[in-house]
């Protein structure tokens, strides 16, 4: 056999190998989320068997996260006379309308993201309008804290112009623990740490 086709021939294993190494570390990952949860208690152990868990990074576009937002809240919204939305673009937007005497008066709040260290957002709040309305920022905050509402998990902060939104503290029926790594609107690049912990899965870690 010449000796190019020999060469041509490693490569070809080395290719297959390679894939057939990326198939399986998807698989695995794949394993580890939709293992079925064993419905059997688990007796209670020493002190050297410690429940642990691991944490991936997962990395999306801000328009994924949109979605997902706009879905959520439309779910929230359901059985309400409410209707707010919002916007991820260089910052982020939230529109709505606010009850005002005997009718309704459109609101605009355009936020920027700060990730705190412990993984929750705080959204400072750099312009705000009422219709053609006159108001305080602050007073107009008060209005959002009072009308629209907000999972309990997210805090409007009318004193300092802010919106806290706990990530950290959000209740996922999987169990899993969410917090944000980045939130870079500008450069599109969103992060997010997803934590696991093992009880989850059905598994125990055992450390001696």
């Amino acid at each position: 056999m010449p000796k190019h086709d020999k060469k041509k021939n490693k490569w070809k294993q080395f290719f297959f190998w390679l894939l057939g190494l990326n198939v399986l570390v998807v698989l695995a990952i794949l394993t580890l989320i939709f293992w079925p949860v064993s419905e059997t208690e688990t007796p209670g152990g020493s002190e050297e068997n410690t429940m642990q868990s691991s944490e991936f990074t997962v990395r999306t576009s801000k328009q994924n996260v949109n979605e997902l937002v706009n879905a959520y809240i439309e779910k929230l919204l359901e059985d309400t006379s409410h209707e707010y939305s919002v916007s991820l673009e260089e910052n982020v937007e939230l529109r709505g309308e606010l009850p005002v005497f005997s009718s309704t008066v459109p609101v605009s709040v355009y936020l920027e993201p700060v990730v705190q260290d412990n993984g929750d957002i705080i959204l400072k709040q750099e312009s705000i309008s009422l219709g053609q309305l006159a108001l305080p920022n602050q007073k107009i905050m008060e209005y959002l804290k009072k009308y629209l509402p907000m999972p309990n998990w997210v805090t409007v902060d009318p004193a300092n112009e802010e919106i806290y939104v706990a990530v950290t503290d959000m209740q996922i029926r999987s169990n899993l623990n969410v917090s944000v790594e980045s939130f870079d609107l500008e450069t599109n690049n969103l992060a997010f740490n997803i934590e696991i912990p093992y009880e989850t899965l059905g598994i125990e870690k055992r450390f001696y």
